[in-house]
């Protein structure tokens, strides 16, 4: 089993990154604010303005350590990325199924009934440890017909409509899982989030895709080419579509845990001018501290019937995925949870 290496997160503006012998060292002016073995160091995140000497660059691209840049407020920018590793008889079995429609369409097809799957999961959830919940119970229902379409989609593009619907019912009553904390939820809005709530799943989701992008990488597959998610220049559309898998169970529940314990408080966000919602400094840095050590929590993984860190979620779906396209498996079985 892959072991669950650290993440490394850059906030502090105008760091300075570099390698020193095997460590990396972190500095801020004539300040060091860090200094860590890299045998340590699974991925750094850089968010703002961070600067990274290109001998440290070459030695992540070298050493497979994931090292990708954010605006300060959590937008993707770029990934730092060395020879593209891994079997290329994969990568070519990998786009051979992805040019065949109905191969494509099979993978697709599963991804998104555990999308559903485990939206309504936590739906359900909510009623079970609160009680019943008329508005919630619906969806619930509404969720589980939207699983059956999605089982006999004939082509992407229905599938995409019994997705849209489902999330479309998912979020219509996400405001419900919210108690008593002042914040209020009345929609998924992406580009840019105009609320606290859609801030903090924006930002989520985008930490979880980069883990989803290294641990296809990390197998052999590649990232850009996908399933479900159109190819699209810059778009990493199979860390897209494993996402999915997780945006529920892992990314919903965290930011939902994050509200309601009153971690995160609505004076933890700033309005910019454009009307764009963002965490400040200090509550990102809380919820990226939050967000590492829920990754250390472990699970019992339903398919491989062993505990495993959830951090190492995505390694494990993606090494499940990539049996499957070489043939070993006959299935590939999406992550679910009860």
């Amino acid at each position: 089993m892959k072991k669950l290496l650290n993440t490394l997160y850059i906030t502090r503006q105008e760091s300075y990154l570099h390698k020193e012998r095997e460590t990396i060292v972190v500095k801020n002016g004539d300040q060091k604010l860090g200094q860590f073995p890299a045998l340590t160091i699974g991925n750094i995140l850089c968010f703002g303005q961070v600067t990274v000497s290109p001998f440290l660059m070459g030695y992540c691209a070298e050493q497979g350590i994931g090292l990708v840049f954010y605006t300060e407020y959590g937008k993707f920018l770029a990934r730092v990325q060395g020879r593209q590793s891994g079997n290329v008889l994969l990568r070519r079995a990998q786009y051979r199924w992805a040019d065949d429609a109905d191969q494509s369409l099979s993978l697709a097809r599963l991804m998104v009934a555990a999308k559903i799957a485990n939206s309504r999961a936590v739906l359900l959830r909510e009623v079970r440890n609160h009680g019943e919940n008329e508005a919630l119970i619906a969806a619930g229902a509404h969720l589980n017909a939207s699983l059956r379409n999605a089982k006999i989609a004939e082509s992407t593009a229905q599938l995409m409509g019994v997705e849209g619907d489902a999330a479309a019912t998912y979020f219509g009553v996400f405001n419900e899982l919210l108690r008593g904390s002042g914040f209020v939820f009345g929609g998924r809005i992406k580009r840019p989030p105009t609320d606290p709530v859609n801030a903090m799943l924006s930002f989520t989701y985008s930490l979880i895709t980069q883990e989803c992008n290294s641990a296809l990488q990390g197998v052999g597959l590649d990232p850009m080419v996908g399933f479900l998610h159109q190819d699209r220049p810059g778009r990493a559309s199979l860390a897209l579509d494993l996402l999915e898998e997780f945006r529920a169970s892992w990314a919903d529940r965290f930011v939902l845990t994050l509200i309601n314990r009153k971690q995160i408080k609505l004076q933890d966000f700033v309005t910019e001018a454009s009307g764009a919602v963002r965490l400040t400094d200090e509550a990102r840095k809380g919820l990226l501290v939050a967000y590492q050590e829920r990754k250390q929590d472990e699970i019992m993984h339903p398919y491989l019937e062993e505990k495993i860190p959830l951090g190492l979620l995505p390694h494990c779906q993606a090494m499940l995925l990539a049996r499957h396209i070489r043939g070993d498996t006959e299935f590939y079985p999406p992550f679910l949870v009860k």
